[in-house]
């Protein structure tokens, strides 16, 4: 056997000569490694981030939430034996303009040690602690909205403060998580004037701790846990500053890793494509080389050496790309992140990324390198390598060892290696499909009746003939397709249900911190504005669940999948009636005049995940006072009808002892919308107004930047099966070179000759079309009625537009790839071949 440098250095030579079949297996695999690891590098990065600032994004080292009530003396002298503490309550509110205009805003009450990291900025510069006394600070957007600048007025609740600037940058913001309504930041201090704190309102008090060097959160947390088992409140610590943010990346870099490497997958075809093209054009070299003694190992180091250096290049160069992207997304599209990575490298996800770049193109490159084995010199001098030869067993057992490695590293890197297996099953079971439709278009075009139109006879000929590359591009472009269409048919799905629901269904308002005592008179309010106004009100509270059937949550090592409600506090309510848009499906309501021990209905799906029967005890902590009820029943609810629904709902009298207020729903006509608008703040200052049309359009615009996440990916996708119709008309040129001169010689025009092949792709491009629209609209039916439970109905034009683009882009790739074709002279081609 030949030395390694041996080896390499006829392989180099060789590259002088003809390098240009392995251009496709560069593209492909630089396009399936960058989206990987451009991927991989933004989740990562975005990730590292929120850990890196986790002090600034948290306020502290740690942080103590309590639902509803502020910390006791005891909590606070606790706080600050642990170190510097700092204190800020957080609520909804209206704020009011002077001339009347009203919105409601996320008022802050911040404390003089705020921030204790990170800097506080307004337009004017830096501050430190909170505004001055009677004083606000407002954010850019309440500011435009209500038509306000510095030294203007703005009332919250029973209280006018002069706005003292406009925030520029709030270091804790992140941490604060989802917000309906602009910011606004007053001192702690001129909260009770406001008179929007009553027994019963919504709010929330977060006590942060820096802590000294060398102490670690958890110890703190477990030590102020047993100090007051009964507080109630929810800790997180620098580690996780922002858990919901990080969630959510996480598992969307997940889902869009796997798209990626779908992606990749498909780009192996061409990889393979690329590969038997080359090799079908160093044929005779390679007999040649056998000629003079080399044995089909030296053959297949030396040709696997010229692949796996191309391989390399390209692998790198993606990884270039996407170490660089989560600075270059950063620059682009910094105002939709949540943080802005910065410029860094992350080794894991670039060293997946490679993985997955070096096994694809082992997969799929080693096949038809193989093949060249078992073909004899006489033979490689007569047929082309990637229509003979045969693949022995040790090929198959590694090509099938690196489709395991592939799907072990998927898995085992997957946030939810559940969801991941599952990604990758149905991605399979959609790839043996589309084979098993590819072999089928070719078995049916063979069996059809031969044309009497000689162009069409040969454009289908050219379907099932010898080498055709009929079943590949069915497998790669099909499922381009079919993720285009479904992604055009569930996003436009989704639109048409939000655009056709809230119209019908959805009230004007969610009026929220209600007082108990004004129910007859906020009544009369909304009367006054349409007499017909549908009002509905509820009691409303805020408690977290401390033990579900004999669990106590805080024992529990990791919370069961999906159990959502265990996290942070909850809306609790009851009720003597079942809720309008809840159903029974298990139990019994109780009566309208029970006043027995406390009983509880609970949600369906959320019974089911925390595995709950009839008769468990579910005990929840309201303002530090743990109340135990029994589960009577459970019930399915209608969570898309914009009224007032709640996981858990109690009997009457459950919390008659504990101070709480009234949520109501409200729907009236477009005019009496202005006329409430104003109204209801200034009659009842501490109530929360929250237009219903403002929350469904930040729905809509998180589903719209979620799903032009998802196209970019999927796009990739598109690109790699384009680059798959490349090869394969690469590697078929010489088969079709020879159609060309034969046909040329027989008479035939060179319009003929094309108007065959347009006839082929045009007949392959209906059948991708027609595969394309069914499995996407099947996926998307999938997703928009079992996933979202939305009402399936996407808009014909934009499925239509998408898929008549994809298709016609294939046929025009396909024409332009045939052009060449036509320019060969008979005399030269014939000598070639």
């Amino acid at each position: 056997m030949l030395p390694l440098p041996s080896l390499w250095r006829i392989a180099r030579r060789d590259f002088a000569t003809r390098i240009r079949g392995l251009r496709l297996l560069a593209i492909c695999l630089f396009l399936g490694v960058a989206t990987l690891a451009a991927i991989g590098s933004l989740t990562r990065g975005i990730t590292a981030e929120l850990e890196v600032r986790g002090q600034t994004i948290l306020g502290g080292d740690i942080e103590f939430e309590l639902p509803q009530r502020e910390a006791s003396e005891a909590e606070m002298a606790a706080f600050r034996r642990e170190g510097a503490a700092s204190a800020t309550v957080r609520m909804r509110a209206m704020a009011s303009a002077p001339d009347g205009e009203a919105l409601l805003a996320e008022l802050k009450a911040v404390d003089a040690a705020y921030p204790l990291y990170g800097e506080m900025r307004l337009r004017s510069g830096a501050r430190k602690g909170p505004p001055r006394p009677g004083h606000i600070w407002i954010g850019a957007d309440l500011a435009s909205r209500l038509t306000l600048g510095p030294a203007d007025e703005v009332k919250f609740g029973d209280k006018y403060f002069r706005i003292e600037g406009i925030i520029a940058q709030e270091p804790d913001r992140l941490g604060e998580g989802f917000t309906l309504g602009p910011v606004a930041i007053i001192g702690l201090a001129d909260l009770p004037a406001t008179r929007l704190i009553q027994p019963g309102s919504l709010y929330e008090s977060k006590y942060r701790i820096r802590l000294p060097a060398g102490v670690a959160p958890e110890e703190v947390a477990d030590r102020l846990d047993e100090e007051f088992p009964d507080a109630g409140w929810d800790i997180n610590d620098r580690s996780n500053g922002a858990p919901g943010t990080r969630r959510f990346i996480e598992r969307m870099g997940q889902f869009l890793s796997l798209v990626g490497l779908a992606a990749l997958v498909i780009a192996g075809i061409g990889v393979g494509n690329g590969v038997a093209s080359y090799l079908n054009g160093k044929r005779p070299g390679l007999a040649t080389l056998k000629v003079l003694g080399a044995d089909s190992g030296t053959l297949l180091r030396i040709y696997g050496l010229q692949i796996l250096a191309v391989a390399l290049i390209a692998i790198g160069a993606g990884l270039v790309v996407g170490a660089l992207a989560p600075a270059a997304v950063g620059w682009v599209a910094g105002d939709v992140l949540p943080v802005k990575p910065g410029l860094a490298l992350y080794p894991l996800p670039l060293a997946v990324s490679a993985a997955y770049g070096l096994l694809i193109a082992l997969a799929f490159a080693l096949p038809p390198l193989a093949a060249t084995r078992h073909i004899p010199a006489a033979g490689l001098y007569r047929a082309t390598v990637g229509g003979a030869g045969r693949i022995d067993l040790r090929t198959l057992a590694i090509v099938a060892a690196a489709f395991g490695a592939i799907v072990a590293l998927a898995v085992g890197t997957a946030r939810e290696p559940l969801f991941a297996l599952s990604f990758i099953g149905a991605a399979i079971g959609l790839l043996l499909v589309l084979m098993a439709i590819g072999w089928a278009v070719r078995r049916g075009a063979s069996l059809l009746p031969p044309p009497r139109r000689p162009l069409l006879r040969l454009a289908l000929a050219n379907l099932h003939r010898p080498g055709s590359a009929t079943g590949a591009l069915v497998v790669a472009l099909g499922l381009g397709l079919t993720l285009f269409v479904t992604l055009a048919a569930t996003q436009t799905s989704i639109t048409a249900e939000v655009s056709r629901t809230v119209p019908q269904r959805a009230p004007s308002f969610f009026i929220l911190d209600i007082p108990r005592d004004a129910e007859d008179r906020f009544r009369a309010t909304v009367r006054q504005a349409e007499p017909d106004a549908d009002i509905n009100m509820i009691p409303a509270l805020r408690g977290t669940i401390t033990e579900f059937a004999g669990q106590r949550v805080d024992e529990l090592e990791e919370l069961p999948e999906g159990a959502w409600v265990l996290r942070g506090d909850r809306g609790l309510t009851y009720s003597p009636t079942l809720p309008e848009g809840s159903s029974l499906v298990a139990g019994r309501w109780w009566p309208r005049d029970y006043k027995g021990p406390p009983l509880v209905s609970v949600e369906r799906d959320v019974a089911e995940t925390l595995g709950l029967k009839l008769g468990d005890t579910l005990t929840v902590n309201v303002l530090g006072v743990e109340v135990q009820a029994k589960i009577a029943s459970f019930r399915t609810v209608d969570w898309d009808n914009f009224g007032l629904n709640y996981v858990l709902v109690f009997s009457p009298g459950t919390f008659d002892a504990a101070p709480h207020n009234m949520v109501a729903t409200v729907a009236v006509g477009p005019e009496a919308e202005a006329m409430l608008a104003r109204s209801i703040p200034r009659a009842f200052p501490s109530a929360s107004l929250i237009a219903v049309r403002d929350v469904v359009g930040q729905v809509t615009t998180l589903l719209t930047q979620m799903g032009q996440a998802i196209a970019v990916a999927a796009s990739i996708a598109i690109l790699a099966g384009i680059a798959v119709l490349i090869g394969a008309i690469a590697a078929s040129r010489e088969r079709r070179v020879y159609d060309s001169v034969i046909l040329k010689l027989l008479g035939a025009t060179r319009g003929q000759i094309l108007g065959a092949q347009a006839m082929e792709y045009a007949l392959l491009a209906l059948i991708l079309g027609a595969l394309a629209l069914g499995l996407g609209l099947a996926g998307a039916w999938y997703v928009v009625t079992q996933i979202f439970e939305f009402g399936f109905a996407p808009d014909p034009m934009i499925v239509g537009l998408t898929l008549v683009g994809g298709a016609g882009l294939a046929f025009v790739i396909g024409i332009a790839g045939s052009w060449p074709i036509l320019s060969a002279k008979p005399a030269q081609a014939l000598r070639d071949l």
